[in-house]
């Protein structure tokens, strides 16, 4: 049987190398990492059949199966990024004083052209590939108020066969005219993508209020209705990002407790709500995300770039709330969740907190997976979850294979891709058992092509030894 035989999955396929996984938090569970040093991960039909160490499974392999030879990389689950905007992809590195006047420069001039489908399409289809060259195979995805752009995103998704959780925007006031819905149309028009997409293959929806000082109390009103309707539907939005924006909402929502309780009053805070950033909440706020199940998704590039603040894990922590790491591109400078935990360790460090490249990989998958209610698809190598999984190179730079061949340790091994990695670090991405991203095959393409391949699949490159690979 042929290597491309087995990823059209009309049989078997078997992926030899290092395997981590998770199976709690390793900051609180003990014996939470799952590693095998030399791993077997077998895949059908989309779905993870097994993964454990190569002598415990090796005798499961279905008959004339084709093993893939990966001993000297490192396979782990796809990274999940919990808050990106794919309209923000062109407008990434735009220079501003802050939040609010980088919206007004750059933001909302951009997003005016989503209104035009080929042009969402087109962005759309080079924001998956750049995740997916970035390992990540699952992200909660803030379209523009058009609803043509989320039509775009999920057309996208769906071809590639990717598990995606997206919505259209809901804004009515303080925007410009351009990019302005009302409360009944951001109803009837995300009703409708509900309907269209929610479940539909690996698509899911999310209620998308854009943040509270643009959305009236109606439209939060009915955005509210629209989550009791729909009670596995997601809901995403920011909170408490910058100084200057709490002390806005403070003036347009006279009355609340906090920035949050705005959300918590329509009923927003609930198992599967994400909210971005999370910066200046105070005990109670925590303690409510911890309560309702909310996540907050921290977004280390975007406050360090914006200058918004540094998320604090300790008081995160000792509130039992929920946490889990995002890119925010635009506002985020990376697509990669590789340079997302450099910088996530980074803002630790500045609040006194030491986060372990251990506990990072949890947040970017596992962690992330079970605060979305997901933890039984995607971010594990769980039997019959999902087969969404990344192929790292420790070779993939000079200075990393440098690095990783003097560690002693998986958690030096780890902390070398998250300080030193990007992209170049990703050897291949999969979803659902199949190659759409290979490092080299991408290497190749013609500079500056936007769009993904017709067949939104690679075929792998042929079965080689590590001896071959490292030669290369």
């Amino acid at each position: 049987m042929t290597e491309s035989a087995h990823t059209a999955q009309v049989a078997q396929a078997a992926f030899r190398a290092p395997l981590l996984t998770f199976n709690g938090d390793p900051a609180h569970a003990p014996n939470a990492v799952v590693f095998h040093e030399d791993g077997l991960l077998i895949v059908e039909d989309g779905r993870v059949v097994a993964a454990d160490a190569y002598a415990a499974l090796a005798s499961r392999l279905a008959p004339g199966t084709q093993v893939v030879e990966r001993r000297d990389k490192l396979i782990v689950p796809g990274f999940i990024d919990t808050h990106i905007h794919y309209p923000q992809t062109d407008m990434i590195a735009s220079p501003a004083p802050g939040l609010l006047p980088w919206l007004d420069t750059y933001t909302f001039p951009t997003e005016r052209r989503f209104a035009d489908i080929a042009h969402a399409r087109d962005t759309a289809s080079f924001f998956l590939d750049e995740l997916l060259a970035c390992g990540t195979t699952t992200a909660l995805v803030y379209c523009t108020v058009h609803k043509e752009s989320a039509d775009a995103l999920f057309a996208e998704s769906e071809a590639r066969n990717l598990r995606m959780v997206a919505g259209k925007v809901l804004m009515d006031r303080h925007c410009p005219a351009f990019l302005r819905d009302t409360a009944q149309s951001g109803y009837d028009d995300s009703a409708k993508l509900i309907g269209r997409w929610h479940d539909r293959g690996r698509q899911m929806y999310a209620l998308t209020p854009r943040f509270a000082p643009t959305s009236t109390e109606a439209q939060l009103e009915a955005c509210g209705a629209l989550a009791r309707l729909h009670p596995d539907v997601f809901i995403q939005s920011h909170v408490a990002e910058n100084t200057d924006e709490v002390k806005w909402v403070a003036e347009l929502f006279p009355g609340h407790r906090s920035y949050l309780d705005i959300y918590d009053h329509y009923g927003l805070l609930r198992r599967r709500a994400v909210y971005g950033h999370c910066i200046y909440l105070d005990d109670e706020d925590r303690k409510r995300m911890a309560q309702t199940g909310a996540l907050a998704s921290h977004c280390p590039t975007s406050n360090l770039f914006l200058g918004s603040g540094l998320f604090d894990f300790d008081k995160a922590d000792s509130a039992g709330m929920p946490i889990a790491l995002a890119t925010d591109v635009g506002g985020g400078t990376s697509f990669s969740m590789l340079q997302t935990m450099n910088e996530a360790h980074k803002v630790a460090r500045l609040g006194g907190h030491h986060l372990t490249a251990t506990r990072m990989f949890y947040l970017a998958t596992a962690g992330a997976a079970e605060a979305l209610d997901l933890g039984d698809k995607i971010g594990t190598l769980r039997d019959g979850s999902e087969a969404d999984f990344v192929v790292l190179d420790p070779q993939a730079t000079p200075l990393l294979a440098r690095r990783t061949a003097r560690r002693e340790s998986l958690e030096e091994l780890l902390f070398a891709f998250a300080l030193l990695g990007d992209d170049r670090a990703v050897y291949e991405t999969y979803a659902a058992g199949k190659c759409v991203h290979r490092r080299d095959d991408a290497r190749r393409r013609v500079p500056g092509r936007a769009g993904a391949r017709e067949d939104r699949g690679l075929t792998p490159a042929s079965v080689e030894t590590p001896q071959l690979q490292k030669k290369r």
